[in-house]
Formats: C-alpha cells, sequence, structure tokens
C-alpha cells in the first residue's frame, strides 16, 4: 500500500467515526470503528457492566446494535453515505463473554437499490482469542430509494390517513 492509500485509507476511517460518534446511543455504548473501507466495516464496543444481562453475558440488543451499525457502515462503502437500515436478522449463537465484542459486516451484492451485507460478531477474550457468538445479515436501502408503490385506494402509503 502506497503512503497515499495509508493516508486515504486513515481519513476514510477517521470520518466513519464521526458518523459514529454523531448518533447519541453510539456515544453511550462507547462503539469505535476500527475498520472502513472496500465494502468492509468492523465495530468494536469493550464490554463492561452496563453492557451485560443478568447472566453476565453481553446483551442480545447490544449485539443487535452492533450487527446493525457494521452492516450499514459496510454498505455505505458501496452506496454512499445517504442510507438506512432496511431490516436485518441476527442468530445468537453462544452467549457473547470477553472484554470486546467484535462485528465485522462485508457487502455481499450492491445494486442502486440495495445492499445486502452479512456480519460476524465475535467476543475477544483477554488473550485476543475470538470466539464466534452471532451471525447477521441485512438489507441497507439508500434513504429516499425507489419510490413505494400506490395502495389500493391511490394514496400511497399512509397517505390521508
Amino acid at each position: 500500500m502506497t503512503g497515499q492509500q495509508q493516508g486515504s485509507t486513515a481519513l476514510e476511517l477517521a470520518a466513519a467515526q464521526q458518523v459514529l460518534d454523531e448518533q447519541p446511543f453510539s456515544r453511550l455504548v462507547r462503539a469505535r470503528i476500527t475498520g472502513f473501507g472496500a465494502g468492509a466495516a468492523t465495530l468494536e464496543i469493550d464490554v463492561r457492566e452496563e453492557l451485560l444481562q443478568q447472566h453476565g453475558f453481553v446483551h442480545g440488543g447490544v449485539l443487535s446494535y452492533a450487527a446493525d451499525n457494521s452492516l450499514t457502515f459496510a454498505a455505505g462503502t458501496a452506496l454512499g453515505p445517504a442510507i438506512v437500515t432496511g431490516g436485518f436478522t441476527i442468530q445468537y449463537l453462544r452467549p457473547a463473554r470477553g472484554r470486546t465484542l467484535r462485528a465485522r459486516a462485508e457487502v455481499v451484492q450492491a445494486g442502486r437499490r440495495q445492499a445486502v451485507c452479512r456480519c460476524d460478531l465475535t467476543m475477544l477474550d483477554a488473550d485476543g482469542v475470538e470466539t464466534l457468538c452471532a451471525v447477521a445479515q441485512g438489507t441497507v436501502l439508500p434513504l429516499g430509494g425507489p419510490p413505494a408503490a400506490p395502495e389500493p385506494d391511490g394514496q400511497g402509503p399512509g397517505l390521508g390517513r
């Protein structure tokens, strides 16, 4: 990688972190982007007591948050910054125990109207060993995406109600 490419990557990563920091909830969980570009994104959260559920492992909502954001950031590398999550599914495989949650997402397919992405959520222990704890897949859409089809009454979705 040339010096110019490294500088560009660092700028992209810094810009992605700035966007993440604009989300109040992201600041609350202290999320950080540790990888961004070329159809992929990695988000990390250090585990602390406030993020645990009653059995002592990371709450599923925190894993879902990490999946949602990493999927969307990965899609942003293909669709641009004006995007929203269209939907995603997550499968919890094992309790999330460790010191750091890592969500690695990549674009599977991208077109003009959507990007389909997948995400592996792993926990890192004190020795840096990763254990897969959940997988997610989602669809990300451009903001103001394709127009919705009108409803049978001709008023469009939710209009006039």
